[in-house]
């Protein structure tokens, strides 16, 4: 992550950049995350680290505008098992699978990127091969004559 942006949250809901002095709304923190920032939340009254209250909210709205972004069996579970069952899995394990996960998929996206300009840059590569390559490497050495004609019929095709 980069930077760290130190947000207060007041009663009225309100999330208040300390950096730029200015109000912030909870889609410009989505906005801020997604550049890399990272964000510390605090309530102005309490003094309490509230973070991962905001981030929450953060998710909730996306997923109103997406309407789904969690299946529904998985929220049941969460509901049912909260911190309880499921607390150490979202602490340990589900970070680091999105993190791999996001890790290959850019591995696979950059190796996939690299085949498509292979493909588009094979006719040129293959065409040059072909070119070059000859079935008797030594002809000159059988037909003579042949050899004399071949170095003339180069030199009309580059005029």
């Amino acid at each position: 992550m980069g930077d760290k942006v130190f947000l207060k949250k007041y009663a009225n809901r309100r999330l208040y950049d300390t950096a730029k002095s200015a109000f912030v709304s909870l889609s410009q923190v989505a906005e801020m995350i997604r550049q890399g920032l990272e964000i510390e939340v605090i309530d102005a009254e309490t003094k309490e680290d509230v973070t991962a209250f905001i981030l929450t909210q953060i998710v909730l709205e996306e997923a109103k505008k997406k309407t789904l972004l969690l299946p529904v069996s998985l929220l049941y579970l969460l509901i049912r098992h909260g911190a309880t069952a499921l607390g150490e899995f979202f602490d340990k394990y589900l970070e680091q699978t999105l993190k791999n996960y996001l890790a290959y998929k850019t591995a696979m996206d950059e190796q996939f990127r690299d085949w498509l300009e292979l493909g588009q840059d094979f006719s040129t590569l293959t065409r040059k091969a072909m070119d070059n390559l000859t079935p008797f490497p030594s002809w000159m050495e059988f037909f003579p004559g042949k050899a004399g004609k071949k170095e003339a019929d180069k030199g009309e095709e580059s005029s």
